[in-house]
């Protein structure tokens, strides 16, 4: 039993150059798992190689909701900040199927309307969106979900299509419909280590059951302090907050914390 990480990004250029000082600090802090989560092909393989590298990562291989449309986005000229090299739809959903079942999760993955517009490209990346979800299915994976501004049509599909345990990370909806999410039998919600500065993430911390919470940082993205990157290790100030929220003491956070992370992955922290 430990403190962990659901949602990092280790292989971002802002923190590559000093995963070594950044893994030390994270099991310093306590944590013993941390969950890498790709974006594309070349992104799964570089988080690969940091789960073999250190036994604390995890490799979750996804393809980004924005990344599954990229190549759509260019052809009609819009801009979108990404360095990696685009590729196709059915290349990205090919790489994940071929490694499925090496990935300690499917993620992170969904539906994204606040860079993709609304029309035939939202069609095109539910397709993909459903052809990811019934991978990790097929395997008995679970899924991490990324999505913004189509929240509630991704909970329609994963309803739809029996995702059995799937977390959201990072849910930027509204807090009645957390708790719908957090009724749904084996949906979890992750919280960012922003949620003290956060008053929507501080919401959920309080007042969501418990028993469908998990931790996260999506670093570097999100971190305590506005303007400097995040890392795992910071997920200890958010067992503190918790802590603080729920009158008890940061043991009993973890303990908990711990056995939902057991329920959704199958294996404990």
């Amino acid at each position: 039993m430990g403190a962990f990480d659901v949602h990092a990004h280790l292989t971002h250029p802002k923190l590559a150059h000093d995963i070594d000082a950044i893994i030390a600090r994270a099991e310093a802090a306590g944590l013993t798992t941390i969950l890498s989560n790709g974006l594309n092909p070349l992104d799964n393989e570089a988080t690969a190689a940091l789960a073999a590298k250190y036994p604390i990562v995890k490799a979750c291989f996804g393809f980004y909701p924005v990344d599954t449309v990229l190549e759509d986005m260019e052809a009609l000229g819009i801009d979108y900040p990404r360095d990696s090299p685009t590729v196709s739809a059915e290349e990205g959903v090919a790489w994940v199927r071929a490694h499925a079942e090496e990935a300690f999760a499917i993620g992170e993955i969904g539906l994204d309307g606040y860079w993709v517009p609304e029309g035939p490209l939202w069609e095109k990346q539910e397709r993909v969106f459903r052809e990811l979800v019934q991978i990790a299915i097929d395997h008995s994976k679970a899924i991490i979900i990324h999505t913004r501004k189509r929240e509630q049509r991704c909970l329609e599909v994963l309803r739809e299509m029996k995702a059995p345990r799937v977390d959201w990370h990072c849910f930027g909806g509204k807090v009645p419909m957390a708790r719908e999410i957090a009724a749904e039998p084996g949906h979890y919600l992750s919280i960012p280590a922003n949620a003290r500065r956060s008053q929507n993430f501080r919401r959920m911390l309080e007042h969501l059951p418990r028993e469908r919470l998990l931790l996260e940082t999506d670093c570097p993205y999100l971190g305590p302090e506005k303007g400097v990157d995040n890392e795992p290790a910071n997920v200890a100030g958010t067992v503190k907050f918790a802590a603080e929220l729920w009158k008890t003491d940061e043991a009993s956070v973890i303990a908990q914390l711990s056995e939902n992370f057991e329920r959704l992955f199958g294996v404990a922290p």
